[in-house]
């Protein structure tokens, strides 16, 4: 018989209170805290695991559950719902001989030490379900495999201030971490934990049962199992981030992300399609408007982001007018790009399409009448026009 198993799994932390978000967390799990239109908090952990090749997440849950199990399902949003893994939601249960609440994140993942045997994994991912960011966690395993690693802590740099809150850790210049303190009062360094960890599962699982046993630990990663592994001399290595990470545990916290959607800059890259972020309700992500931009009596789908001129126009998902461009009584279909200064008039354009700066397709009526003009110009799906072009009434490219 085939011996069934995975590489890796991921273990996802979803059970925390989060009283620092007060009226917010009342009655539901911080991780299903909704964020930026139409996410949840822990979308963008499992939505990094997909995306990374990840197909077996168990997802740690304890206070006010309920909302956040409804939501998970059987992962089928995220493309988890798999005979052999998938998403699976891990309470704590009752055992033959005692109960416990997870005391701790390192209690959580101890208790559910025979669900990672199940999948047999040389390696586990440990995640947070109350960050935002988007993440390659493939490409931190690899890192994990070419420094002969036992334990891979993700890094990003913060202020002074900051380090004062945080996991904060010392590295050599091979990356191998010399140190590490919790939410130290004088930082030595500005290499701040995201709690994003990959460790070797054998060896994790010995450090595992031993803080279990020791009646004087708080069962926390960073408070006993990093300074135990730091302890012992393992291999241990600080693996540098530098996308956009929140942790958004906090009201302002929480502000601040959703607001950083609004910056132009797009630090999250929430509208690049080649890292997904999926949700229950997912199709796009929603609809920026900047304020440069001019809208008028149009119908604009999801995952556009409009910066110039759209009037009685239906614009399709996943579609940009940037700007100083002008689309007006025309039809854009899905993903299309009109470049800065391209004028679209009284036109179909098809799916996929990049409509280059300056190009001019079809014309503007005479009169008033929206309704009245010299006929419709077509561009079929996924056609370039040329910087330039002009495509006349009537006529399809």
């Amino acid at each position: 018989m085939i011996e069934r198993k995975k590489e890796c799994i991921a273990m996802l932390l979803a059970g925390g209170q989060g009283s620092r978000l007060y009226v917010l967390t009342e009655d539901t799990a911080k991780p299903a805290v909704p964020f930026g239109g139409k996410y949840r908090i822990i979308d963008f952990s499992l939505s990094n695991c997909v995306n990374s090749g990840i197909d077996t997440v168990g997802i740690l849950t304890q206070y006010q559950p309920l909302e956040l199990n409804d939501y998970i399902g059987n992962g089928q949003p995220w493309d988890l719902n798999r005979n052999f893994g998938g998403a699976h939601v891990l309470p704590p249960y009752t055992r033959a001989k005692h109960s416990d609440w997870y005391k701790g994140t390192a209690s959580a993942i101890y208790q559910n030490i025979a669900f990672v045997d199940r999948y047999n994994p040389k390696y586990v991912v440990m995640l947070s379900g109350d960050h935002i960011y988007k993440m390659d966690y493939h490409k931190m395993l690899e890192f994990h495999k070419a420094k002969g690693s036992e334990c891979t802590i993700a890094v990003i740099d913060v202020s002074p201030a900051e380090a004062t809150r945080m996991g904060i850790m010392s590295t050599d210049e091979n990356m191998a971490i010399t140190d590490f303190e919790e939410k130290p009062k004088q930082p030595k360094s500005c290499h701040a934990s995201m709690g994003v960890y990959v460790f070797t599962w054998d060896v994790l699982k010995q450090y595992l049962i031993a803080d279990e046993a020791d009646p004087d630990s708080e069962n926390d990663f960073g408070k006993n199992i990093i300074p135990s592994f730091l302890k012992d001399g393992r291999a241990m290595y600080a693996y540098p981030f530098e996308g956009y990470w929140k942790d958004v545990g906090t009201l302002p916290s929480l502000w601040e992300a959703n607001m950083d959607l609004l910056d132009p800059a797009d630090p999250l890259k929430i509208h690049d399609t080649s890292w997904k972020i999926y949700a229950r309700n997912y199709a796009s992500p929603s609809t920026r408007i900047d304020p440069a931009a001019k809208v008028a009596n149009s119908l604009i789908a999801e995952g556009c982001v409009i910066r110039g001129k759209v009037t009685h126009s239906v614009i399709y998902t996943g579609c940009v007018i940037e700007e100083g461009a002008s689309v007006t009584g025309a039809v854009i279909m899905p993903n299309t790009i009109v470049k800065k200064g391209a004028d679209v008039n009284y036109a179909i354009v098809g799916e996929r399409c990049v409509i280059e700066e300056n190009a001019v397709i079809g014309e503007k009526p005479d009169g008033g009448d929206p309704f009245t003009h010299n006929g419709i110009a077509v561009v079929g799906h996924r056609k370039t026009i040329a910087s330039g072009t002009v495509i006349k009434p009537n006529e399809i490219v």
